[in-house]
């Protein structure tokens, strides 16, 4: 199965999701490269001047990058990643657990990873079902599946996957 791209789980959001994902990114101190990449594009689309769009409100600037349907990938990448941890912790801590992982409110703590077991992936990802919306668990999972194709194999055909 080929792995979807960050752009394409973007595009494939509900407006309301990327509005969240949008403000998330705007607000996300590691995105300042993408947020950059960000104000020329809206810029460029609107014909305004790139300090023009620096100076908008945060709310004007999330509204406008979430009406983007087509994203670049380092874009819906850091935007994935943002909305993630600003919107979605309990379930990231929740698959952790899952999996037996150490981490700190669903961040990852140890430097070194071993990858979990295919089959601990797989029921790990059945309880985020359970527990949380099916559309959020997809997007979840299939966000991990993009961050780190080696790490998280055993997630690519799982029905999960698909909401």
């Amino acid at each position: 199965m080929a792995l979807v791209r960050p752009s394409v789980l973007w595009k494939q959001m509900p407006i309301e999701k990327r509005v969240l994902a949008a403000s998330a990114f705007w607000q996300d101190e590691h995105g300042i490269e993408q947020q950059l990449e960000a104000v020329v594009a809206i810029a460029r689309k609107l014909k305004f001047r790139p300090k023009s769009v620096q100076q908008q409100p945060l709310e004007r600037r999330a509204k406008q990058l979430a009406h983007f349907g087509e994203v670049s990938e380092t874009i819906a990448t850091r935007a994935l990643i943002a909305y993630h941890l600003t919107n979605e912790r309990a379930m990231m801590g929740a698959f952790l657990d899952a999996l037996g992982i150490a981490h700190e409110n669903g961040l990852i703590t140890a430097e070194d990873m071993p990858t979990p077991a295919p089959e601990k992936i797989a029921a790990a990802a059945k309880t985020l079902a359970a527990a949380f919306p099916a559309d959020a668990v997809a997007l979840y999972l299939n966000t991990l599946l993009t961050q780190d194709p080696d790490t998280w194999s055993a997630l690519d055909g799982l029905p999960q996957l698909n909401s």
